[in-house]
């Protein structure tokens, strides 16, 4: 099955490119925070960075003091901005989808990926992957779209008062898994959606021990500054899971 590589699609990564540029975004506020606050100490460690994207974080974790960091994505153009602004003699980046992660050398104390998992179809077979390249006790720490958003296809998300308010979110669909296509910046994107119990399970199933899930939302503070986000009161965008390697 061909993997999905809309990222180097120019339209979309021009859109995206602006999304991550602006001061104020979900990312910033949200998942980056959470995120960095499920991170082991790094000093020394070795660490392996799927869906590297422009290379920001694995500049972060050579500072945070990680010893070798390398960072695999499918897109050629998100992986020329990586290397033309966060290159690093400790950190290698390679070209490769997700999905082919046994491709890279050596094993892993610590294995990182933000918001791309939601992009895989074979989520069983990259945990496996994910879990014969840890050392033990070592740790997988990945963000998704959460699954309240995953299972979205069509029809308005939100339900909304006469003056166009929204009162809560429509949730439909959520027991059925499968690929979902939707447009952002393009047609025909594609994400899979799984529902809570399954991506738990199949990390179990992989001898992995959950240790954390965090959904964060905005507290009262951003609220006051960005009342847009109070959309997150009704639903997180995002949901992220530290699981330590055990065994399988």
């Amino acid at each position: 099955m061909a993997k999905q590589n809309i990222y180097d699609n120019e339209i979309f990564f021009e859109g995206y490119k602006k999304i991550r540029e602006r001061e104020v975004n979900a990312n910033i506020l949200f998942e980056m925070p959470a995120l960095f606050s499920l991170l082991p100490e790094l000093k020394g460690k070795r660490v392996l960075d799927l869906g590297c994207g422009f290379g920001e974080h694995c500049k972060k974790f050579v500072e945070m003091g990680a010893e070798k960091v390398v960072g695999i994505d499918i897109s050629e153009k998100m992986l020329e901005v990586a290397k033309q602004e966060n290159s690093d003699e400790k950190i290698e980046y390679l070209r490769l989808p997700m999905e082919d992660l046994d491709k890279v050398d050596g094993k892993f104390d610590v294995v990182i990926s933000s918001l791309a998992m939601h992009y895989i179809d074979d989520f069983d077979g990259v945990v496996g992957k994910i879990a014969d390249k840890l050392t033990e006790g070592g740790y997988f720490i990945y963000s998704q779209e959460h699954p309240l958003n995953t299972c979205h296809t069509d029809g308005e998300r939100w339900t909304r008062d006469e003056n166009g308010k929204k009162l809560h979110v429509n949730v439909k669909n959520y027991c059925v898994e499968s690929e979902k296509e939707s447009e952002w910046f393009v047609e025909g994107v594609k994400k899979y959606h799984r529902m809570f119990s399954t991506i738990i399970n199949t990390l179990t199933d992989n001898g992995f021990i959950v240790e954390k899930v965090l959904e964060p939302y905005p507290d009262e503070e951003i609220i006051a500054k960005y009342p847009d986000y109070s959309d997150n009161l009704h639903k997180p965008d995002f949901m992220l899971i530290k699981a330590k390697a055990g065994t399988r």
